[in-house]
């Protein structure tokens, strides 16, 4: 099975960091190994998917 490279614009909605990360779309789930923002943050970001 084939994994496509996508390219993920994350954004924390606590301190307003933003993070564009390379990753890999597995079907319906996207991989960048991306833990939690610098201000600690692990659940409150908003996530779009960028053209590669």
């Amino acid at each position: 099975m084939e994994t496509a490279r996508v390219k993920i614009a994350i954004r924390c909605n606590l301190c307003g960091e933003k993070f564009v990360l390379r990753g890999r779309r597995d079907k319906d789930r996207i991989d960048t190994g991306f833990k939690q923002c610098l201000c600690n943050n692990v659940d409150d970001f908003d996530i779009e998917e960028l053209a590669l």
